[in-house]
């Protein structure tokens, strides 16, 4: 099922997505849990909806938020795919360990929201990655179960800073964290829609304007999904709701010569098998006075 987070006559609500393209409905399921961390962390997901259940309101009339817009971490993996480590084109060889850098909730907004691009820079740039959400935590989670600790997937355009992630020698923070530079969503599609083989190989395209830039699929990451479970469960307590963007493929803006960044009324589309399409338009931040 694909589950969503919303706001609705000024109110914030969460339900399930029904229908087919065209003519998608949300049903309210504020009835089971106050939101949908609350729910994936009680285990009152539903499976599916009864026949008789409401009718739903078309989902053009709400606004979609990010599908956990609260979560307690947001951990990012960089440089996952083989084919972006060579990208670098620094002579690297190929990492032992995943590298991560954390986000703030407010830094992504939500399907068909704008990406903000703020008056410090005019690097914006898009990530298009597979997302993770937990829904069983733990510590030390074994390769072999990791699928079992996933509530969903979700897609992320990891939007990025570029010149903002060269600020200080150790760390890319700065330029992950501008408030909207990101989006997080359409939905969540719960993990029974997916079984463990499947996430060796989900493709993820990212387009710009209709022009398709990434793709590629997880069978050429360094470090696989159970992997980075298992890896980040070492060291941290994976808690429900918490969300895990993968990396991202080749083709990021940064790497054309000249770069391509983005600019006002650019679209980016995230297209993930399984998972749906994240759109998002692209705007300049109005600054107050």
């Amino acid at each position: 099922m694909r589950f969503v987070t919303y706001t609705c006559q000024n109110q914030t609500c969460w339900g399930a997505v029904t229908g087919t393209d065209g003519q998608l409905a949300v049903v309210d399921l504020g009835a089971l849990a106050p939101d949908l961390k609350t729910a994936i962390a009680q285990g009152t997901l539903p499976k599916s909806l009864p026949a008789d259940h409401p009718a739903g309101i078309p989902l053009d009339q709400v606004t979609l938020l990010p599908p956990i817009p609260n979560p307690e971490k947001i951990g990012c993996i960089g440089v996952n795919y083989a084919n972006r480590n060579a990208e670098y084109k620094d002579g690297s060889d190929a990492p032992k360990y995943p590298s991560l850098f954390m986000r703030t909730p407010d830094s992504l907004t939500g399907h068909d929201a704008p990406l903000i691009r703020p008056p410090e820079s005019h690097q914006l740039d898009y990530e298009g990655e597979i997302v993770v959400i937990i829904g069983k935590g733990g510590r030390r989670i074994p390769r072999e179960r990791a699928h079992e600790h996933i509530a969903g997937l979700t897609i992320m355009n990891e939007g990025t800073l570029r010149d903002w992630v060269r600020h200080a020698k150790f760390n890319v923070t700065q330029g992950k964290n501008f408030m909207h530079s990101g989006s997080l969503g359409p939905w969540m599609v719960s993990a029974d829609e997916f079984s463990p083989a499947d996430y060796q190989d989900m493709r993820v395209i990212t387009r710009v304007n209709g022009e398709e830039r990434q793709n590629d699929t997880t069978a050429s990451m360094m470090f696989p999904i159970d992997y980075i479970i298992h890896y980040l469960s070492t060291f941290m307590a994976l808690k429900p709701g918490d969300v895990i963007a993968t990396g991202t493929p080749n083709g990021a803006g940064a790497r054309f010569d000249p770069p391509r960044y983005l600019k006002p009324g650019d679209v980016v589309e995230v297209e993930v098998q399984g998972v749906g399409l994240l759109r998002n338009g692209v705007a300049d931040e109005v600054l107050e006075g």
